[in-house]
C-alpha cells in the first residue's frame, strides 16, 4: 500500500525518485587552490610509496598490451597462491554465522591466546595474554608502536635498506637515523653498527628476514644487539632517563630456508623482552595479505597505549577473519601441513632466479645474487653502468636500469632506493609472490639478451 509522504521539490512524492540536475564539479576541485596550504605540514612532506609509482608503471604498460612478469609487489597472487583451505573455509563459516559486527578493540580474546599458544610452542616464550594486541594487518602495529613511544624529535635507528621506517619516522616526527648495511652482512645491521646510537635512542627498529633482501640476521648479530640495548636500558635506569625500545618486525618468520633458523631477541636475551615489540601476521605465512589480521607482542604498559591509539582510528582487523584466524593456528597439524608446500613453492621460485643471475654472471654480464634465506625476495646486484642501450642511452642510475629492463624484458624490479638506500649501488629487490616458474622461466632469457645487447 502507498503511504502518502513529503513531497520534493520536484513535486514527485517522498517514496519516489526525484529527477537530479547533475553538476560536473572536476573544474572545481581541479582548480588551482587559493590562499595558504590546504593541507598540514605533515600531509605536505609525506612522501608517495616509490613502489606504487613503479606499479603504475607497470600497469599502464600492461593496459597497452605488453606481456610483463611482475617481480615488484610484496604481495601474492591468488592464481599462484591460495590461502589455507582450512582458513578460507572458516572465514566463510564466520560469515555465515553473523560474526559481522565489531571485534573488541584489543582482538578477540580466543585470537590473542592463540597468539600466545603460538609463541609458546614456536620459541618457548610464554607471554600473559595482555601482551597481545590484534589489529588491521601488520602496519597499523608498526605504527602503533611509533605512536605508542617516539615523541616528535626522537630519533629511531633502522637500517637501511629497510621498509618504510623512513615514513614513519616523518609522520610522527621523530629523527630517522639510518645504518647503511651492505651484502658483507647481508644487509642486516651488526651490534658495532647500532652502538654508537644507543644513547641517543629512543626505538632500534630489525626486520628479520628482511624486506627487501630476503636475509635473516644472525643469532650472534641479534643476541648482540639484545645486550646492548638491555645495558643501555640498565644505565638509563640508573640515571631515571626513559628507555630505548626494540621493534622485531618478524612477519616473515615462517618463511625461512635452508640452514636458516629464525630466532628472536627475547630467545638469546631474555632480560631484553620489557624492551621489545614484536610485528607479526597472517599476512605473508599463509598468503593472506588481504585478511588483515596482525598483531603486536610486547610489553602489557605499551601494548595498553598502542591498543588506546589503535582503538580510537578503528585500526582493528575485521572480526570473520579475526574468528578463522582463531581455528588456524589452534590447528598446528594445519599450519605445519600449509608450510609443507608452501614454502617450497616460493623457495623453488628464489633459487629459479637465483640460479637464473648466476648463471649470467658465469657468462660474463655484470650481475650477481645474494642467496635466498627468507622472505619472498632475493637480492639482485644488476650493474651494467656506463653502458649503452640499443636506443642509444647510457645507463647511470638505478632508475635507468629499471626502465631499460622494463621495456626490453618485460621485467619488472624494485631499486633499493625504494628502500632507503641512496647511492646507485645496482642492487634491487625481485618478489615472487605474484609469479609462477614459467614466467620466470621465460623472463629470464629476455633480461640476458636485454643485457647482452648492451654496448
Amino acid at each position: 500500500m502507498h503511504r502518502p509522504g513529503r513531497v520534493s521539490p520536484s513535486g514527485a512524492p517522498s517514496g519516489t525518485m526525484p529527477a537530479v540536475t547533475i553538476r560536473d564539479l572536476e573544474p572545481v576541485l581541479s582548480a588551482a587552490p587559493i590562499g595558504g596550504p590546504r593541507a598540514s605540514a605533515m600531509a605536505a612532506g609525506l612522501v608517495g610509496s616509490e613502489i606504487l609509482k613503479i606499479a603504475a608503471d607497470i600497469r599502464a604498460k600492461a593496459a597497452a598490451g605488453a606481456k610483463i612478469c611482475n617481480l615488484t609487489v610484496g604481495d601474492f597472487s591468488p592464481a599462484q597462491f591460495r590461502i589455507p583451505p582450512a582458513l578460507e573455509r572458516a572465514v566463510v563459516k564466520a560469515v555465515e554465522a553473523g560474526e559481522t559486527n565489531y571485534p573488541p578493540s584489543t582482538g578477540l580474546p580466543e585470537l590473542r591466546q592463540a597468539v600466545v599458544d603460538l609463541y609458546e610452542r614456536s620459541f618457548g616464550m610464554r607471554f600473559p595474554v595482555a601482551s597481545v594486541l590484534v589489529a588491521g594487518g601488520a602496519r597499523p602495529c608498526i605504527y602503533g608502536a611509533y605512536r605508542a613511544v617516539v615523541d616528535p624529535g626522537d630519533a629511531v635507528v633502522y637500517p637501511v635498506p629497510s621498509w618504510n621506517n623512513n615514513h614513519y619516522c616523518h609522520m610522527v616526527g621523530a629523527r630517522g637515523v639510518e645504518v647503511a648495511c651492505d651484502r658483507r652482512d647481508h644487509f642486516l645491521p651488526t651490534k658495532d653498527a647500532l652502538l654508537e646510537h644507543l644513547p641517543s635512542a629512543r626505538m632500534v627498529c630489525i626486520n628479520s628476514p628482511l624486506n627487501p633482501s630476503g636475509t635473516a640476521i644472525s643469532e650472534e648479530a641479534l643476541g648482540g644487539i639484545a645486550e646492548a640495548v638491555v645495558t643501555e636500558n640498565r644505565r638509563r635506569a640508573r640515571c631515571g632517563e626513559r628507555p630505548v625500545y626494540l621493534l622485531y618486525d618478524q612477519i616473515y618468520w615462517m618463511l625461512t630456508f635452508g640452514d636458516t633458523r629464525h630466532t628472536t631477541p627475547v630467545e638469546l636475551v631474555p632480560e631484553v623482552a620489557p624492551f621489545t615489540i614484536f610485528v607479526d601476521g597472517i599476512s605473508k605465512a599463509f598468503a593472506a595479505t588481504g585478511l588483515r589480521v596482525g598483531w603486536a607482542v610486547g610489553p602489557t604498559d605499551v601494548i595498553g597505549r598502542m591498543a588506546a591509539i589503535l582503538g580510537h582510528v578503528g585500526a582493528w582487523a575485521p572480526r570473520p577473519e579475526q574468528r578463522a584466524a582463531v581455528a588456524l593456528l589452534r590447528e598446528s597439524a594445519a599450519v605445519e601441513a600449509h608450510l609443507e608446500t608452501f614454502r617450497p613453492q616460493v623457495k623453488a621460485r628464489l633459487d629459479a632466479l637465483h640460479a637464473g643471475f648466476q648463471a649470467m654472471k658465469g657468462r660474463g654480464l655484470p650481475v650477481d645474487t645474494l642467496a635466498p634465506m627468507g622472505a619472498i625476495y632475493l637480492s639482485v646486484n644488476i650493474a651494467p653502468f656506463g653502458q649503452v642501450t640499443p636506443a642509444g642511452a647510457r645507463l647511470a642510475t638505478n632508475e635507468d636500469v629499471r626502465a631499460y629492463l622494463l621495456e626490453e624484458a618485460g621485467v619488472g624490479i624494485v631499486p633499493f632506493q625504494a628502500f632507503g638506500v641512496a647511492e646507485d649501488s645496482g642492487w634491487f629487490r625481485l618478489s615472487v609472490g605474484a609469479v609462477g616458474r614459467s614466467d620466470i622461466e621465460a623472463a629470464l632469457p629476455r633480461i640476458e639478451a636485454a643485457l647482452s645487447a648492451l654496448a
